[in-house]
């Protein structure tokens, strides 16, 4: 039976210009970038600080840099990249300001993607139980969960805003489909979120 692919590696593959250059931060085993590089002919580097899965996408054939992002990603030259994706882990980072404004910097745009902490389900379940709310964008106890900065939608428009940053394309999952950003209903409504920015 095949793997049912992340509706957010659908969304990315789609939005990749064959030919362009990438570099997928937190890239876990290099699942996204190996399938970019074999079916769009990307020039690929991923960035990912799991020695574990750093081994496993050096054996799917992507070129892997072991390092913490956190500690900024002054290695990379401003520009040097046409793309740089960064998908559900800005809420697992200790400096994720830090880590945001480097994508800015080192590609002409950047993909961020993350679960929306405002969504209905989460709250309804966290008003409900009085416990940290358990979804499936979101399954982790409150003892053993990576997610350390909680965001919702409107605290990263906030955060757009304020940086004066360039929104090209916002995208939300929401009822198990892919819509585009509909606000103000998608703050509450949407599961996860995935933006394009430049």
């Amino acid at each position: 039976m095949a793997k049912k692919q992340r509706w957010d590696h659908r969304l990315i593959f789609d939005l990749v210009r064959p030919g362009s250059t990438v570099l997928d931060l937190g890239c876990g085993n290099g699942e996204l970038l190996a399938r970019l590089q074999t079916e769009k002919g990307v020039l690929g580097q991923g960035v990912e600080a799991d020695p574990v899965q750093v081994a496993a996408a050096i054996t799917a054939g992507v070129p892997v840099y072991q390092s913490d992002m956190d500690l900024g990603l002054a290695e990379f030259k401003t520009g040097s990249f046409d793309y740089v994706i960064l998908e559900k882990t800005l809420q697992t980072l200790h400096q994720p300001l830090l880590v945001l404004a480097e994508m800015l910097r080192i590609g002409r745009l950047s993909i961020v993607s993350f679960p929306n902490f405002r969504f209905q389900q989460v709250v309804d379940n966290l008003a409900a139980t009085g416990r940290m709310p358990m979804t499936k964008a979101l399954p982790y106890r409150w003892y053993d969960t990576p997610n350390i900065h909680l965001c919702t939608l409107y605290d990263f428009l906030d955060w757009i805003r304020e940086q004066k940053v360039g929104l090209v394309a916002g995208y939300a999952w929401r009822g198990g489909k892919l819509n585009p950003l509909s606000l103000p209903g998608d703050g509450a409504r949407a599961e996860e979120l995935l933006f394009v920015l430049q």
